[in-house]
């Protein structure tokens, strides 16, 4: 089978990566650097517990952690995955992920999902990380998730694209964007680039994110979305004691190498608008640094370096858009914010879906069918 994958973030990356492996001849087409859209500019938190507005998007999610774990036992040297632990305070993200923790137990809910969680106490917190100040944590409700982490993501999707390439003679195609879908008799037939190159496929899998809809250059294949901003901003280095991710109602917090911290926070994202600047100097990014240091003072006088913003891909109803096209044969889709977590999952479910022919149960709820 010959395939073409549109797009190499997390999700792009992960797909060509699977179908290679399995015997495809796949071209991977991406109009910038692998890893370098909007899996460069994401907390990253690899996870399940945020994701309980129904069992089977928890399930789905809960199905992507595990295929992290097993991509990254496979390949020897895979250093992308960090899996120190994240703590986070009583209703810190619960309005991002779409529940009100007052109507129930999370921790309850969680563990009787299977999701490794715990109770954490102060004198826990205070045990791993000394510099946060106690004050701003309540243990009545606090969750420890001592097996979560997060994904160095442009790392990852490099890593997998070259293997793929090294192994499993992978195309890539870089710097290169597709203008449009080629169709031929009601059937995707392969992609048309900017240039006017048209390069042929048995099957063509879009993995564009939030650009999807502008590489299909027909109004009635494209998707219903509503994008959002995200922000994140990036400490200079320090001798920073973090060590773990933290969810805590006044910033999302977490290490990123070097002594630099990433900071981000649900509620600033929902003042920003869509030109927001990416500069240290932004006040949204002030904002993050100020509550760091309210979080951990000993970080007094610690700077912003960098800012990145970002928009996210969400399908219209909030929930991931993965599977076929009804509108278009040998069309495949794969539209979500929780593309980080899901990444290498819906790798190893295209995969069996287009060249197994297998029906993976996880997609059922969240099929694009439903928009139209």
């Amino acid at each position: 089978m010959k395939v073409i994958v549109i797009g190499a973030g997390i999700i792009g990356a992960s797909i060509a990566f699977r179908m290679a492996e399995a015997g495809a001849q796949v071209t991977l087409v991406e109009a910038h650097r692998v890893g370098s859209g909007t899996s460069s500019t994401s907390y990253a938190w690899v996870n399940a517990c945020e994701k309980l507005t129904s069992r089977a998007y928890f399930d789905l999610n809960f199905a992507g952690v595990k295929a992290h774990r097993r991509l990254a036992g496979e390949i020897e040297g895979a250093n992308w995955l960090h899996r120190p632990g994240v703590v986070q305070w009583k209703d810190a993200g619960a309005e991002a992920a779409g529940f009100d923790e007052g109507n129930f137990d999370k921790l309850e809910r969680l563990k009787s999902w299977g999701y490794p969680a715990d109770a954490i106490t102060a004198e826990t917190l205070a045990r791993l990380e000394p510099d946060v100040d106690l004050s701003t944590f309540t243990e009545t409700g606090a969750i420890h998730y001592p097996e979560d982490g997060w994904l160095d993501s442009p790392v990852y999707a490099g890593a997998i694209v070259a293997r793929a390439q090294r192994r499993h003679e992978l195309r890539l195609l870089t710097g290169t964007k597709v203008a449009r879908l080629l169709v031929r008799n009601g059937k995707a037939a392969g992609v048309v680039l900017n240039d006017g190159t048209e390069i042929e496929a048995d099957r063509v899998v879009n993995s564009a994110g939030r650009w999807s809809n502008e590489a299909v250059g027909a109004a009635e294949h494209e998707l219903p979305l509503a994008p959002t901003v995200g922000l994140i901003a990036y400490t200079a280095s320090s001798d920073t004691s973090l060590r773990h991710a933290l969810r805590t109602p006044l910033v999302n917090c977490r290490p990123d190498g070097a002594g630099r911290i990433l900071l981000r926070a649900n509620d600033i994202d929902k003042t920003l608008a869509f030109d927001t600047p990416a500069t240290p100097d932004n006040p949204a990014a002030q904002e993050l640094l100020s509550r760091m240091i309210r979080l951990m003072p000993s970080l007094t006088g610690l700077h912003v370096e960098a800012v990145r913003t970002a928009i996210r891909p969400i399908p219209k109803d909030g929930l991931s858009a993965i599977g076929p096209h009804p509108a278009l044969d040998n069309y495949y889709v794969t539209v979500t914010h929780s593309g980080v977590t899901l990444g290498a999952f819906i790798g190893e479910a295209v995969r069996d879906e287009l060249l197994h022919g297998r029906s993976v149960p996880e997609l059922a709820e969240f099929r694009p069918a439903r928009f139209f």
